[in-house]
């Protein structure tokens, strides 16, 4: 849909005269574009039949001369709206930009579609004076049709007398959100862009682009950037082939297989995980990784040659994934992104539907899966602690419409739309978790009193942890500081869970009944309506949508990654000891070199039935899976039959730590031969710790060397005397081979190092 308004004949002839349309004989002789033409042109430039969507008024309407205003969210092909008029106007089209990486992207996509590298050319900071001059002298000879440039590009002077001197097509003002403090991207430099683009020329039209806009935000782009009498195309923010799901982020390992479950199940389908942090991008792709799933990370603190290259591996279908902050991903141009991941709650909504928009746009399945939990909240609003207060202000009501977003039970489509100011009437979408499973309400009316009454007994002073913590009667520091312990309140709802209360104090918030003080960050406060409540409580229902985190939730930093709580089965434990015995006799080796003993114990915990499943377990390779695995998996896999065993899960997943950690830092230190002491005392590992580690990647196939470390422990004649023992033993108990050897002089470090050598010796 559009409206447009008639400009003055003196706008229009300004227009046409700084160069709308090549005068080639197919347009109409008034300047009227024809549509027969721009589908030959469109064909012609960029091998398409056919406009999308409202694609074509569009055009039109910028050929025409008028000031052009778009919101086509992601996938609607923004991009062709102005690289059409673009290619097909005398002059060349100025692109304002944001990000680096996109100009790159963009412009290598247009001269994908050209035989001509001149044809669209980026100006930015990257570059340098040789290239900025070779750009210069394109442009100067009326070779390039597009020019890519940087906000901060325009603030040069010397750029601005520069292009002043050019035949401008037009202006084109990409994510045009970014000129609001309401956006969710918001640029101090796009505020400057009319002023800027009129010192180059005041005639020149403007088209503004941008994927997600609520009225507010249209309103401030249309106001900054000063466009005149626009025509305003909105097209529908429904992307129906889209799926919306939000899930609880509960304890950090249990979240992470859930995603790397997922992502097994996807099949080598293309996909995103966002995240809010360098660090957990790193650690997630390196789980990844780690369970087979081609992964890389990217964030702004990698260089940006890196950047590039990792996106490129992305774009080619090197990597299955990416894990990034919301640095990647603007005009990634990818149609067959199969599922987007958030590991963090977003910022704002404008975030989430953006970032979501970058699944299916060809059409096809994309999946939308959030990762939801009040901690993740709590981060965001405690980062705009020491933000001016205007920015607090605006902060808080993103992330406000956010949780009330995740928490709503409504149809996540319908909440979407009317967020951006459209309508959908549909009453179950049948493509979001909340129309296929419809949560059930519950009423919190008196426990919405306790809360109130509660807030009011704190003065209004605390905010929702210490509320929580008083509510539940749980004593804590702060609590004995103030004294609090005695007050009526204490404890008063130790009947419900913390995440109980978290989750209501939430929707109190959304719903106007408390509201959270913006100076003093976080406390809460009693609204009139609140106080209204409290003297005449009525029904109060909430969702609890089980989007909580358990009691004991790891925080996302530091948490170890998962190992396997299920118990060993002692029997089959037993039972492999056996087999391995039998094993090793048959090929005259000890037993702990077919495997390790907690390698036998992972067997017997998790019950793998095939070779791949085999290689989840620790001090498992691929090679000694394939050499020694066949019986030990047709055992298990006789005894899960015999006995009726419930597998713990179908999905085991394998820990990063040891494969991408505590070896590759082993192997770099024992290299560099650092002493044994050094390497534990860095990582703050017992030896005995250190010693088992170093085993494991010795037993998996990797070969240590520690002859530098051995030769200070024991001489020649020891270290043979120990080696023949081993090679002939039928035992992996080093308590047994201590008895035995020298009448117990070795050490249990001496005999554990030693075996590790004839690991690497003999075990492969």
């Amino acid at each position: 849909m559009g409206t447009t308004t008639k400009k003055t004949a003196s706008k229009t002839e300004k227009a046409s005269k700084n160069g709308a349309v090549k005068k080639n004989g197919t347009a109409k002789s008034n300047g009227t574009i024809t549509g027969s033409y721009l589908h030959e042109a469109l064909q012609e430039h960029f091998g398409f039949k056919g406009f999308k969507g409202n694609q074509e008024a569009i055009i039109k309407s910028l050929l025409s001369g008028k000031d052009t205003f778009v919101i086509k969210p992601t996938g609607g092909g923004k991009s062709l709206c102005y690289q059409l008029p673009a290619m097909i106007s005398e002059g060349v089209a100025i692109i304002v930009s944001p990000l680096i990486a996109l100009m790159k992207n963009q412009v290598d996509l247009v001269r994908s579609y050209s035989s001509k590298d001149d044809v669209a050319h980026f100006l930015n900071s990257t570059l340098s004076k040789k290239e900025i001059r070779e750009v210069q002298e394109d442009l100067l000879t009326g070779r390039t049709k597009m020019l890519y440039v940087a906000p901060e590009t325009l603030t040069k002077q010397e750029n601005l007398e520069f292009f002043a001197e050019l035949k401008i097509s037009f202006f084109a003002v990409d994510e045009a959100h970014c000129i609001s403090e309401w956006g969710h991207d918001f640029r101090p430099e796009y505020r400057r862009l009319r002023e800027m683009m009129t010192q180059i020329n005041p005639d020149i039209p403007v088209i503004a682009l941008t994927a997600t806009a609520t009225p507010k935000v249209q309103s401030d782009i249309i106001k900054n950037l000063d466009l005149r009498d626009p025509s305003v195309y909105i097209s529908s923010f429904n992307r129906p082939n889209l799926y919306y799901e939000i899930q609880p982020k509960i304890k950090k390992d249990i979240t992470i297989k859930n995603i790397v479950r997922f992502i097994v199940q996807m099949k080598g389908r293309s996909g995103i995980i966002y995240t809010l942090n360098r660090k957990t991008t790193e650690e997630l792709a390196d789980m990844l990784m780690a369970n087979g799933i081609k992964a890389v990370a990217y964030h702004a603190g990698l260089d940006s040659k890196l950047r590039a290259e990792r996106q490129d591996l992305f774009l080619n279908e090197d990597v299955q994934v990416i894990v990034a902050t919301i640095a990647f991903g603007m005009g990634i141009d990818k149609p067959d992104i199969r599922f987007v991941i958030h590991y963090n709650i977003p910022k704002s909504i404008e975030n989430y539907y953006q970032e979501t928009g970058r699944a299916g746009r060809d059409g096809l399945e994309g999946k939308c899966i959030l990762y939801y939990s009040h901690k993740d909240v709590a981060k965001l609003e405690h980062l705009m602690r020491d933000k001016p207060l205007s920015e607090r202000e605006v902060g808080a009501q993103l992330i406000n419409e956010t949780v009330a977003y995740a928490e709503s039970g409504v149809c996540r489509r319908k909440v979407l739309m009317s967020y951006f100011g459209e309508e959908y009437t549909d009453k179950n979408c049948g493509e979001c978790d909340n129309c296929l499973h419809p949560k059930e309400e519950i009423e919190a009316k008196d426990n919405a009193v306790k809360v109130l009454k509660t807030v009011k007994a704190l003065d209004e002073r605390f905010a929702t942890d210490y509320t929580v913590n008083i509510i539940i009667g749980r004593l804590t520091p702060n609590i004995s500081m103030f004294r609090h312990e005695g007050m009526a309140e204490f404890g008063i709802g130790k009947d419900e869970p913390d995440h109980y209360w978290s989750t209501l104090i939430r929707q109190l918030l959304l719903s106007g009944l408390l509201s959270k003080e913006i100076e003093d960050y976080g406390v809460l406060k009693i609204t009139k309506a609140g106080e209204a409540f409290a003297k005449k409580p009525k029904s109060f229902k909430i969702i609890l949508n089980n989007l909580y985190e358990e009691a004991n939730a790891d925080d996302d930093e530091g948490a170890e990654n998962p190992t396997g709580t299920a118990a060993t089965d002692e029997k089959l434990f037993e039972m492999l000891k056996e087999l391995r015995q039998k094993e090793a006799k048959k090929k005259a080796l000890p037993p702990f070199v077919i495997f390790l003993e907690t390698s036998l114990q992972d067997m017997a915990t998790l019950y793998p039935t095939t070779l791949q499943e085999l290689e989840k377990c620790s001090g498992v390779s691929k090679g000694k899976a394939l050499r020694y695995g066949k019986p030990f998996i047709e055992m298990v896999a006789r005894y899960v039959q015999e006995n009726n065993i419930e597998r713990p899960d179908d999905f085991v997943m394998k820990s990063v730590v040891n494969k991408s950690g505590n070896k590759v830092y082993i192997i770099q230190q024992t290299d560099k031969k650092i002493p044994l002491e050094t390497i534990a005392k860095n990582k703050s590992w017992r030896m005995d710790e250190m010693l088992e580690e170093m085993e494991t990647i010795a037993a998996s196939g990797t070969k240590l060397n520690l002859d530098y470390a051995i030769d200070e422990m024991l001489d020649e004649h020891e270290q043979d005397e120990i080696l023949d023992y081993f090679k002939s033993c039928e035992t992996s108990s080093l308590q047994v081979a201590q008895e035995e050897l020298s009448d117990g002089n070795y050490t249990w470090e001496q005999l554990k190092i030693m075996r590790i050598k004839f690991l690497a010796q003999y075990g492969m």
